[in-house]
């Protein structure tokens, strides 16, 4: 990781590796970005987890269907912090939910 802010100082993390039996280190960089991780972070890793752009070839649907994840990863991102739901089941209801709407 490149960094202009941290230097290249390394943190204990108070782990051991099993084949070495030596300590964990990082660099500090690494262990702030950890800390301090964000939703455009959450999100990027969350899109490249459930991509739907390799679902098709035509130009036009791919636009349509990265507008709909994006709208879906936002929707999830501004839900209420007690609704404790991973990501790939807040995906399998909203389908869920569409496709009851359509059926009635």
């Amino acid at each position: 990781m490149i960094s202009t802010i941290h230097d290249a100082t390394t943190v204990n993390q108070g782990r051991k590796d099993r084949k070495t039996n030596m300590e964990i280190k990082k660099t500090y960089a690494f262990v702030q970005y950890n800390k301090f991780i964000k939703d455009v972070d959450r999100a990027d890793q969350h899109l490249s987890y459930y991509s739907v752009l390799k679902k098709t070839v035509k130009w036009s649907k791919k636009v349509v269907l990265c507008l709909l994840n994006c709208a879906l990863q936002c929707i999830f991102c501004v839900q209420d912090p007690n609704y404790k739901v991973k990501y790939k089941n807040f995906l399998h209801e909203e389908g869920r939910f569409c496709i009851s709407e359509v059926q009635n």
